[in-house]
Protein backbone atom coordinates (compact mmCIF):
# COMPACT_ATOMS: atom_id res chain seq x y z
CA UNK A 1 0.00 0.00 0.00
CA UNK A 2 1.47 3.37 -0.84
CA UNK A 3 1.58 6.51 0.98
CA UNK A 4 -1.58 7.66 -1.34
CA UNK A 5 -3.41 5.12 -1.04
CA UNK A 6 -3.28 5.01 2.65
CA UNK A 7 -3.11 7.02 6.45
CA UNK A 8 0.19 6.43 7.78
CA UNK A 9 0.62 6.99 11.30
CA UNK A 10 4.32 6.63 13.16
CA UNK A 11 4.38 8.85 17.01
CA UNK A 12 6.57 8.08 19.76
CA UNK A 13 7.60 9.73 22.41
CA UNK A 14 6.01 10.70 25.76
CA UNK A 15 3.28 12.86 26.94
CA UNK A 16 2.60 13.28 30.91
CA UNK A 17 3.46 9.85 32.11
CA UNK A 18 2.70 7.68 29.08
CA UNK A 19 5.40 6.80 26.41
CA UNK A 20 3.73 6.49 22.81
CA UNK A 21 4.91 4.04 20.30
CA UNK A 22 2.44 4.13 17.23
CA UNK A 23 2.82 2.75 14.19
CA UNK A 24 0.12 1.93 11.97
CA UNK A 25 -1.27 1.93 7.90
CA UNK A 26 -4.80 1.46 7.07
CA UNK A 27 -6.57 2.28 3.74
CA UNK A 28 -7.69 5.77 3.30
CA UNK A 29 -10.89 3.95 2.41
CA UNK A 30 -13.61 3.15 4.54
CA UNK A 31 -13.80 3.31 8.62
CA UNK A 32 -10.54 2.82 10.78
CA UNK A 33 -11.64 1.70 14.75
CA UNK A 34 -9.25 2.56 16.91
CA UNK A 35 -10.01 0.24 19.71
CA UNK A 36 -8.31 -0.40 23.50
CA UNK A 37 -8.99 0.20 27.18
CA UNK A 38 -9.14 3.48 28.91
CA UNK A 39 -5.55 4.92 29.24
CA UNK A 40 -4.74 2.85 25.77
CA UNK A 41 -3.81 6.18 24.03
CA UNK A 42 -6.63 6.37 21.64
CA UNK A 43 -7.38 9.68 22.26
CA UNK A 44 -4.15 11.13 22.36
CA UNK A 45 -3.75 9.29 18.89
CA UNK A 46 -6.78 10.80 17.71
CA UNK A 47 -5.32 14.46 18.93
CA UNK A 48 -2.20 13.84 17.51
CA UNK A 49 -3.34 13.07 13.52
CA UNK A 50 -5.11 16.35 14.42
CA UNK A 51 -2.60 18.24 15.37
CA UNK A 52 -3.51 19.40 18.70
CA UNK A 53 -1.02 17.72 20.43
CA UNK A 54 2.40 16.87 18.98
CA UNK A 55 4.57 13.79 19.18
CA UNK A 56 7.35 12.82 17.46
CA UNK A 57 7.45 11.21 13.84
CA UNK A 58 5.38 11.19 10.82
CA UNK A 59 1.70 11.46 10.06
CA UNK A 60 0.86 11.27 5.95
CA UNK A 61 -2.61 11.27 4.39
CA UNK A 62 -3.46 9.83 1.20
CA UNK A 63 -0.09 11.32 -0.22
CA UNK A 64 -0.03 14.47 2.40
CA UNK A 65 2.19 14.99 4.57
CA UNK A 66 0.92 16.39 7.62
CA UNK A 67 3.93 16.21 9.82
CA UNK A 68 7.78 14.34 9.63
CA UNK A 69 11.11 15.27 10.40
CA UNK A 70 10.59 18.65 9.04
CA UNK A 71 7.65 19.92 9.27
CA UNK A 72 4.25 20.30 11.25
CA UNK A 73 1.23 21.13 9.60
CA UNK A 74 -0.64 23.44 11.99
CA UNK A 75 -4.48 21.93 12.41
CA UNK A 76 -6.26 24.89 11.13
CA UNK A 77 -4.04 23.45 7.68
CA UNK A 78 -5.43 19.89 8.14
CA UNK A 79 -8.70 19.30 6.26
CA UNK A 80 -9.60 17.35 9.21
CA UNK A 81 -13.78 17.07 10.59
CA UNK A 82 -13.37 16.32 13.94
CA UNK A 83 -16.62 14.63 16.50
CA UNK A 84 -15.86 14.74 20.07
CA UNK A 85 -17.95 13.15 22.57
CA UNK A 86 -19.89 15.90 23.49
CA UNK A 87 -21.60 17.74 20.37
CA UNK A 88 -20.74 21.52 21.65
CA UNK A 89 -23.13 23.03 19.96
CA UNK A 90 -23.68 26.78 19.36
CA UNK A 91 -26.94 27.41 20.95
CA UNK A 92 -27.74 30.54 20.08
CA UNK A 93 -27.56 29.37 16.24
CA UNK A 94 -30.47 27.19 14.67
CA UNK A 95 -29.65 23.44 13.92
CA UNK A 96 -29.39 25.15 10.20
CA UNK A 97 -26.83 27.48 11.36
CA UNK A 98 -24.38 25.47 13.45
CA UNK A 99 -24.59 23.51 10.07
CA UNK A 100 -23.39 26.33 7.58
CA UNK A 101 -20.78 27.57 10.32
CA UNK A 102 -18.95 24.63 9.76
CA UNK A 103 -18.80 25.41 5.80
CA UNK A 104 -15.40 26.76 4.35
CA UNK A 105 -16.60 27.90 1.50
CA UNK A 106 -14.59 25.68 -0.51
CA UNK A 107 -16.63 23.43 -2.61
CA UNK A 108 -16.87 19.51 -1.49
CA UNK A 109 -14.23 17.06 -2.39
CA UNK A 110 -15.47 15.30 -5.96
CA UNK A 111 -16.54 12.44 -5.68
CA UNK A 112 -17.19 12.68 -1.75
CA UNK A 113 -20.82 13.72 -1.85
CA UNK A 114 -20.91 15.94 1.70
CA UNK A 115 -22.54 19.15 0.01
CA UNK A 116 -25.34 20.67 2.21
CA UNK A 117 -28.32 18.73 1.02
CA UNK A 118 -26.42 15.29 0.76
CA UNK A 119 -25.57 15.59 4.61
CA UNK A 120 -28.60 16.62 5.40
CA UNK A 121 -30.29 13.69 3.54
CA UNK A 122 -27.75 11.56 5.32
CA UNK A 123 -28.06 12.44 9.03
CA UNK A 124 -31.45 12.90 8.92
CA UNK A 125 -31.72 16.39 9.67
CA UNK A 126 -34.51 17.91 7.34
CA UNK A 127 -37.11 17.94 9.89
CA UNK A 128 -34.58 19.72 12.29
CA UNK A 129 -32.68 22.85 10.09
CA UNK A 130 -35.64 25.70 11.96
CA UNK A 131 -34.80 24.14 15.66
CA UNK A 132 -32.76 25.31 18.32
CA UNK A 133 -30.14 23.03 19.48
CA UNK A 134 -31.98 23.14 23.40
CA UNK A 135 -34.95 21.17 21.89
CA UNK A 136 -33.04 18.16 20.21
CA UNK A 137 -32.68 14.86 21.71
CA UNK A 138 -28.88 13.77 22.51
CA UNK A 139 -28.69 11.44 19.78
CA UNK A 140 -30.09 14.65 17.16
CA UNK A 141 -27.49 17.24 18.89
CA UNK A 142 -24.76 13.98 17.87
CA UNK A 143 -26.07 14.08 14.56
CA UNK A 144 -26.21 17.73 13.78
CA UNK A 145 -22.35 17.24 15.17
CA UNK A 146 -21.37 14.71 12.37
CA UNK A 147 -23.38 16.94 10.13
CA UNK A 148 -20.83 20.08 10.47
CA UNK A 149 -17.63 18.48 10.78
CA UNK A 150 -18.53 16.77 7.17
CA UNK A 151 -19.51 20.27 5.98
CA UNK A 152 -15.94 21.24 6.71
CA UNK A 153 -15.33 19.84 3.53
CA UNK A 154 -12.48 17.15 6.06
CA UNK A 155 -10.22 14.93 3.57
CA UNK A 156 -10.43 12.71 6.93
CA UNK A 157 -13.22 12.27 9.65
CA UNK A 158 -12.15 11.96 13.38
CA UNK A 159 -14.40 10.42 15.52
CA UNK A 160 -13.45 10.32 19.48
CA UNK A 161 -16.27 7.75 20.96
CA UNK A 162 -19.26 9.98 19.93
CA UNK A 163 -21.72 7.59 21.62
CA UNK A 164 -20.40 7.67 24.99
CA UNK A 165 -21.78 10.55 26.39
CA UNK A 166 -25.16 9.48 25.30
CA UNK A 167 -27.84 7.09 27.05
CA UNK A 168 -28.70 3.50 25.43
CA UNK A 169 -32.12 5.01 23.51
CA UNK A 170 -29.63 7.71 21.68
CA UNK A 171 -27.17 5.28 20.88
CA UNK A 172 -29.34 2.75 19.46
CA UNK A 173 -31.13 6.09 17.28
CA UNK A 174 -27.58 7.14 15.95
CA UNK A 175 -25.96 3.65 15.17
CA UNK A 176 -27.93 3.03 11.34
CA UNK A 177 -26.66 6.96 10.62
CA UNK A 178 -23.32 6.13 11.07
CA UNK A 179 -23.25 2.87 8.99
CA UNK A 180 -25.27 5.15 6.50
CA UNK A 181 -22.38 7.27 6.35
CA UNK A 182 -19.99 4.79 5.95
CA UNK A 183 -22.15 2.88 3.58
CA UNK A 184 -22.47 6.38 1.22
CA UNK A 185 -19.44 8.48 1.88
CA UNK A 186 -15.89 8.40 0.70
CA UNK A 187 -14.51 10.14 3.23
CA UNK A 188 -12.31 7.97 5.52
CA UNK A 189 -13.07 7.90 9.17
CA UNK A 190 -11.13 7.39 12.27
CA UNK A 191 -13.34 5.93 15.14
CA UNK A 192 -12.19 5.80 18.36
CA UNK A 193 -14.23 3.54 20.84
CA UNK A 194 -13.94 1.02 23.96
CA UNK A 195 -16.98 -0.93 22.52
CA UNK A 196 -15.98 -3.35 19.85
CA UNK A 197 -19.66 -4.25 19.51
CA UNK A 198 -20.39 -0.89 18.21
CA UNK A 199 -17.48 -0.39 16.44
CA UNK A 200 -17.94 -3.90 14.44
CA UNK A 201 -21.01 -2.51 13.14
CA UNK A 202 -19.63 -0.40 10.76
CA UNK A 203 -15.52 -0.63 10.97
CA UNK A 204 -13.11 -1.99 8.01
CA UNK A 205 -10.16 -2.11 9.77
CA UNK A 206 -9.04 -2.22 13.14
CA UNK A 207 -6.17 -0.75 15.08
CA UNK A 208 -6.42 -2.30 18.42
CA UNK A 209 -4.14 -0.18 21.14
CA UNK A 210 -2.44 -1.13 24.61
CA UNK A 211 -0.60 0.92 26.71
CA UNK A 212 0.52 3.50 24.48
CA UNK A 213 1.03 0.87 21.67
CA UNK A 214 -0.45 -0.54 19.03
CA UNK A 215 -0.88 -4.06 19.69
CA UNK A 216 -2.32 -5.20 16.12
CA UNK A 217 -3.65 -3.52 13.01
CA UNK A 218 -5.59 -4.97 10.24
CA UNK A 219 -8.85 -6.08 8.61
CA UNK A 220 -11.68 -5.85 11.06
CA UNK A 221 -11.91 -9.86 10.75
CA UNK A 222 -8.25 -10.73 10.65
CA UNK A 223 -8.35 -9.42 14.00
CA UNK A 224 -11.44 -10.12 15.80
CA UNK A 225 -10.80 -14.18 14.61
CA UNK A 226 -6.74 -13.73 15.93
CA UNK A 227 -6.62 -16.09 19.30
CA UNK A 228 -3.32 -14.69 20.00
CA UNK A 229 -5.17 -11.40 20.91
CA UNK A 230 -7.71 -10.32 23.67
CA UNK A 231 -10.67 -9.81 20.98
CA UNK A 232 -11.18 -13.46 20.40
CA UNK A 233 -10.86 -14.64 24.33
CA UNK A 234 -13.21 -12.01 25.54
CA UNK A 235 -16.86 -13.50 26.82
CA UNK A 236 -18.79 -11.98 24.24
CA UNK A 237 -16.10 -12.60 21.60
CA UNK A 238 -18.18 -12.17 18.02
CA UNK A 239 -16.85 -11.69 14.18
CA UNK A 240 -18.86 -9.18 12.04
CA UNK A 241 -18.96 -10.05 8.70
CA UNK A 242 -19.57 -8.39 5.60
CA UNK A 243 -22.17 -9.95 3.39
CA UNK A 244 -24.83 -9.55 0.81
CA UNK A 245 -28.73 -9.96 -0.30
CA UNK A 246 -28.81 -13.17 -2.23
CA UNK A 247 -33.21 -13.71 -1.89
CA UNK A 248 -35.86 -12.74 0.70
CA UNK A 249 -38.30 -14.95 2.26
CA UNK A 250 -41.17 -12.35 2.75
CA UNK A 251 -43.90 -14.49 4.40
CA UNK A 252 -41.29 -15.88 6.92
CA UNK A 253 -39.31 -12.26 7.19
CA UNK A 254 -36.36 -14.13 6.44
CA UNK A 255 -33.54 -12.76 4.03
CA UNK A 256 -30.19 -15.12 2.71
CA UNK A 257 -27.00 -13.66 2.93
CA UNK A 258 -23.72 -14.38 1.53
CA UNK A 259 -20.82 -13.97 2.77
CA UNK A 260 -17.76 -15.30 0.92
CA UNK A 261 -19.41 -17.65 -0.71
CA UNK A 262 -21.38 -18.91 2.55
CA UNK A 263 -24.82 -18.33 3.21
CA UNK A 264 -27.28 -17.43 6.13
CA UNK A 265 -30.54 -17.08 6.62
CA UNK A 266 -31.36 -14.67 9.16
CA UNK A 267 -34.83 -12.54 10.43
CA UNK A 268 -34.61 -8.99 8.54
CA UNK A 269 -36.44 -6.64 6.18
CA UNK A 270 -36.61 -7.53 2.75
CA UNK A 271 -33.67 -5.99 0.15
CA UNK A 272 -32.96 -5.71 -3.43
CA UNK A 273 -30.32 -8.51 -4.19
CA UNK A 274 -26.85 -7.15 -3.97
CA UNK A 275 -27.53 -4.23 -1.05
CA UNK A 276 -24.80 -4.81 1.35
CA UNK A 277 -25.94 -6.04 5.28
CA UNK A 278 -23.51 -6.93 8.19
CA UNK A 279 -23.65 -9.41 10.59
CA UNK A 280 -22.59 -10.48 13.99
CA UNK A 281 -22.09 -13.94 15.16
CA UNK A 282 -21.35 -14.57 18.79
CA UNK A 283 -18.84 -17.42 19.78
CA UNK A 284 -20.81 -18.79 21.98
CA UNK A 285 -23.82 -18.65 19.55
CA UNK A 286 -21.71 -21.41 17.83
CA UNK A 287 -21.84 -25.20 18.10
CA UNK A 288 -19.87 -27.99 16.81
CA UNK A 289 -20.88 -31.19 14.88
CA UNK A 290 -19.85 -34.42 13.52
CA UNK A 291 -22.43 -34.60 10.99
CA UNK A 292 -25.49 -31.85 9.85
CA UNK A 293 -28.09 -32.12 12.25
CA UNK A 294 -31.78 -33.08 10.51
CA UNK A 295 -35.12 -32.24 11.89
CA UNK A 296 -33.81 -28.96 13.76
CA UNK A 297 -34.85 -25.54 14.12
CA UNK A 298 -31.48 -24.06 13.42
CA UNK A 299 -31.41 -22.45 10.21
CA UNK A 300 -27.60 -21.79 9.40
CA UNK A 301 -25.87 -25.06 9.68
CA UNK A 302 -22.57 -25.16 7.65
CA UNK A 303 -19.47 -27.10 6.69
CA UNK A 304 -15.89 -25.57 7.70
CA UNK A 305 -12.86 -26.37 8.75
CA UNK A 306 -10.86 -26.13 12.12
CA UNK A 307 -8.08 -23.67 11.69
CA UNK A 308 -7.08 -23.08 14.99
CA UNK A 309 -8.13 -24.38 18.71
CA UNK A 310 -6.75 -22.73 21.92
CA UNK A 311 -7.58 -23.42 25.71
CA UNK A 312 -9.66 -20.68 27.49
CA UNK A 313 -9.31 -21.07 31.15
CA UNK A 314 -9.43 -24.75 32.21
CA UNK A 315 -12.94 -26.20 31.21
CA UNK A 316 -13.19 -23.99 27.92
CA UNK A 317 -11.79 -24.08 23.90
CA UNK A 318 -11.83 -21.34 21.34
CA UNK A 319 -11.91 -22.62 17.91
CA UNK A 320 -11.48 -20.86 14.92
CA UNK A 321 -12.94 -21.95 11.88
CA UNK A 322 -12.77 -21.40 7.98
CA UNK A 323 -15.87 -21.28 6.09
CA UNK A 324 -16.13 -23.40 3.37
CA UNK A 325 -16.70 -21.55 -0.13
CA UNK A 326 -18.45 -23.24 -2.36
CA UNK A 327 -15.17 -21.87 -5.09
CA UNK A 328 -12.38 -24.17 -3.60
CA UNK A 329 -9.67 -20.79 -4.86
CA UNK A 330 -11.37 -18.78 -2.49
CA UNK A 331 -10.98 -17.95 0.96
CA UNK A 332 -14.00 -17.65 2.90
CA UNK A 333 -14.48 -15.29 5.84
CA UNK A 334 -14.07 -17.08 9.28
CA UNK A 335 -16.08 -17.58 13.10
CA UNK A 336 -15.44 -18.47 15.98
CA UNK A 337 -16.67 -21.19 18.56
CA UNK A 338 -16.54 -21.49 22.35
CA UNK A 339 -17.02 -24.99 23.44
CA UNK A 340 -16.57 -26.60 26.69
CA UNK A 341 -13.53 -28.83 26.77
CA UNK A 342 -15.32 -32.02 27.82
CA UNK A 343 -17.49 -31.88 24.31
CA UNK A 344 -14.24 -31.14 22.47
CA UNK A 345 -12.75 -34.18 23.79
CA UNK A 346 -15.40 -36.42 23.39
CA UNK A 347 -15.77 -36.17 20.08
CA UNK A 348 -12.10 -36.20 19.45
CA UNK A 349 -11.50 -32.52 17.29
CA UNK A 350 -8.67 -31.20 16.40
CA UNK A 351 -6.94 -28.70 13.83
CA UNK A 352 -7.84 -29.65 10.33
CA UNK A 353 -10.82 -31.60 10.93
CA UNK A 354 -13.75 -30.97 8.57
CA UNK A 355 -16.66 -30.27 10.77
CA UNK A 356 -20.56 -28.48 10.81
CA UNK A 357 -20.87 -25.34 12.47
CA UNK A 358 -24.48 -24.82 14.03
CA UNK A 359 -25.09 -20.80 14.56
CA UNK A 360 -28.45 -21.00 17.11
CA UNK A 361 -28.60 -17.13 16.93
CA UNK A 362 -26.88 -14.80 13.54
CA UNK A 363 -27.87 -11.13 14.39
CA UNK A 364 -28.42 -9.19 11.68
CA UNK A 365 -26.83 -5.36 12.28
CA UNK A 366 -29.49 -3.17 12.89
CA UNK A 367 -30.15 -0.93 9.62
CA UNK A 368 -32.18 2.56 9.06
CA UNK A 369 -34.91 -0.08 8.07
CA UNK A 370 -34.98 -1.93 11.45
CA UNK A 371 -33.58 -1.06 14.37
CA UNK A 372 -34.92 -4.23 16.38
CA UNK A 373 -32.64 -6.99 18.17
CA UNK A 374 -32.40 -10.42 17.01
Amino acid sequence: MSDADGIRVDFRGRLGTQEFDVRFKVPIRGVTGLIGPSGSGKTTVLRCIAGLQRLQGTCVVGGEVWQDGAAFRPTHRRPIGYVFQEPSLFPHLSVERNLTFGMRGAPPRPGTGVGFDEVVALCGLAALLGRSPRHLSGGERQRVAIGRALLSNPRLLLMDEPLSALDQASRDEILPFLKRLHDSLLVPVIYVSHDMREIGQFADHLVLMAEGRVRAAGPLGDLQGDPALPLAAARDAAVDLHAVIDGNDIPYGLVTLRSGGARFIVPGPPGPVGEARRLRIAAGDVSLARTALEGSTILNVLPVEILTATPVGTHEMLAVLGLEPGDPEAEGPRLLARVTRRSWDQLGFEIGDHVYAQMKSVALTPSLASSSRR
